[in-house]
């Protein structure tokens, strides 16, 4: 029996004194398949800019055996994420939240924060063996067409109003959360951020396209994402396809993995464009192909705010973007790149080459890219954020040094 609640000094557990940490224990929770996607890198991120304040553990939930789980735990060692394996053999795996428990006990967690419908589920349910404080970030809801979808759906807009902290990456999410009954004064608006120190360009475009054997006076167009439906990756391969009819000697490489690859890559296919249109899978080290891309595009039909849009404008790529969720607050049409209608073929293909042929555009909105995310979206201040709403869940005042976490997050570089 659990006599007291976790963030203090020392807790009694089963009748017995039992130390724990001193600094108060958050648990990311989240399910997975593969190598993961833009979410993982703000949860991998999260854990050294909080050092001074918290102790933050990362616990996956993914299939067993899946290969994809060894590329994460790369990422993780990189960022220097404790990060936690649950196998999940699906949706009726009871052992799954049986670990979880374990976990909550072990570690004395104060704070449960999820990142999806089954582990906001599985907070909810936990809290009635465990006593702490839940709180949650909405990423986006895709439109996967799959049969279980829609009931995922709807167990996440269920479970979301039970929380005590909603924190959504962009205003139309967080306008859904209010519509299923989030209230207002635990509903958060905090937006993606970027590492700028990790994301910083290193070398000029020429360098990098040598580097990666682009043929001389070729322009690069990439993407970055998983490989699903509402990525809307068909439609920048027809893109492509028109640029090049129209002789512009271009090539697009679409960096992710997915299950809409095979049906992308048969499209490629029917269209003879292998040669300039490739599939480069997971890339556990994207710097360089930023760094070598002269157009970054974002097709999506859905989004909440991607994080590889922000990577590439802090790698001073200049970005065409479909006008979705939280792009627009980012992106302002002419000013820090081009933004575009979502599904609208022609005006994407249009926006391509108008910034591959007009340099002076190219120029003046790669670097107001970079400082569009120095200003706004650094990850250290998006940290800051999230240690308040942390801190205003245990009724804790800020530390001393209100940017202690920051400054050792600072001392210790990345490996690279």
């Amino acid at each position: 029996m659990v006599l007291s609640v976790t963030g203090s000094d020392r807790a009694f557990v089963a009748g017995r004194r039992k130390p724990v940490s001193r600094l108060p224990v958050v648990l990311h929770t989240r399910v997975t398949n593969g190598s993961g996607g833009g979410p993982d890198k703000t949860i991998l991120n999260s854990p050294r800019f909080l050092t001074a304040s918290y102790r933050l553990l990362c616990a996956y939930m993914h299939p067993p055996g899946d290969r994809g789980f060894d590329k994460l735990r790369t990422k993780a060692a990189l960022w220097r994420a404790p990060l936690l394996s649950v196998p999940d053999r699906g949706p009726w795996d009871w052992q799954v939240a049986t670990e979880l428990l374990r976990i909550c006990r072990k570690e004395q967690v104060s704070i449960w924060h999820g990142h999806d419908y089954k582990s906001n589920a599985l907070g909810l349910l936990l809290r009635r063996f465990w006593p702490m404080h839940l709180i949650t970030t909405v990423h986006g809801w895709g439109v996967e067409d799959t049969r279980r979808a829609p009931l995922y759906y709807r167990i996440d807009r269920l479970c979301l109003p039970r929380y005590d902290r909603v924190i959504c990456v962009s205003e139309d999410l967080r306008d859904q959360c209010l519509s299923c009954g989030v209230p207002p004064e635990r509903c958060a608006l905090i937006e993606n951020a970027i590492d700028v120190q990790e994301y910083s360009r290193r070398e000029s475009v020429e360098n990098a396209k040598a580097h990666l054997g682009v043929p001389g006076g070729r322009r690069t167009i990439g993407a970055v994402g998983r490989l699903s439906a509402e990525k809307g990756f068909d439609l920048l391969i027809r893109s492509v396809d028109e640029l090049l009819k129209d002789g512009l000697d271009v090539c697009l490489w679409i960096i992710g993995e997915g299950e809409q690859r095979p049906h992308l890559q048969a499209l490629v296919e029917r269209l003879e464009r292998q040669d300039r249109i490739q599939f480069l899978g997971y890339r556990s080290n994207t710097a360089m192909y930023y760094q070598a891309m002269d157009v970054f595009a974002l097709s999506s039909y859905r989004e909440g705010l991607p994080n590889a849009m922000l990577e590439a404008m802090a790698m001073e790529v200049p970005v065409v973007a479909t006008r979705i969720a939280g792009v627009p607050r980012v992106i302002h049409n002419e000013q820090n790149g081009l933004l575009v209608e979502p599904g609208a073929s022609a005006e994407l293909t249009s926006a391509i080459g108008r910034l591959l042929r007009d340099r002076p555009l190219h120029e003046r909105l790669r670097r107001q890219a970079r400082t569009t995310v120095e200003n706004r979206y650094s990850f250290a201040v998006r940290m800051k954020k999230i240690r308040a709403e942390y801190d205003q869940l245990l009724h804790l005042g800020l530390p001393r040094d209100p940017d202690a976490d920051f400054k050792a997050a600072a001392t210790q570089p990345l490996f690279q």
